[in-house]
């Protein structure tokens, strides 16, 4: 069973990126990379908060569009017990700053739907252990979310 929670920094941001939309991508995308039994959060919130996580997290000033943080078991030695056939693998959490997204949209001329479709894959992707040096369309890791991206967009976007 695929478990999402899907929360807003402030009630308006649902509109632009709508929870049940959000939901119905990420479970296809999940089910694309054959995760069937998961659970993973992902939060949207403003260029200012994102800033501020960027900052903590990444040690890099300024706002941008995504950031995973993958569920791992071997932080400061702790050990997760080890999961039975069907417990659900929590996979960890996507932030997504929904002005960045837009900000995307104006400079690579796609609709806001395509983004949010891309930023869900590309993080998705880094949850499961993908990872890219650049944004180079010639990485592997952005070749599969653009060939995932296809997919989904086929069965969401028409």
């Amino acid at each position: 069973m695929i478990e999402l929670d899907i929360s807003y920094e402030n009630p308006g941001m649902e509109n632009r990126a709508p929870q049940d939309f959000v939901q119905a991508v990420l479970g296809k995308i999940l089910a694309l990379v054959e995760k069937y039994a998961c659970e993973v959060s992902c939060t949207f919130v403003s260029d200012a908060t994102m800033s501020g996580m960027n900052s903590t997290y990444r040690g890099k000033e300024g706002s941008t569009d995504i950031l995973s943080f993958v569920q791992t078991d071997d932080s400061d030695g702790f050990q997760f017990p080890q999961m039975e056939e069907q417990e659900t693998e929590v996979l960890g959490d996507i932030v997504i700053c929904l002005d960045a997204m837009e900000h995307n949209c104006i400079e690579f001329q796609v609709p806001p739907r395509e983004e949010l479709v891309r930023l869900l894959v590309h993080g998705v992707l880094h949850l499961i252990g993908w990872d890219h040096a650049t944004n180079d369309l010639t990485e592997p890791m952005l070749k599969k979310q653009e060939e995932l991206l296809k997919i989904v967009m086929e069965e969401y976007l028409r």
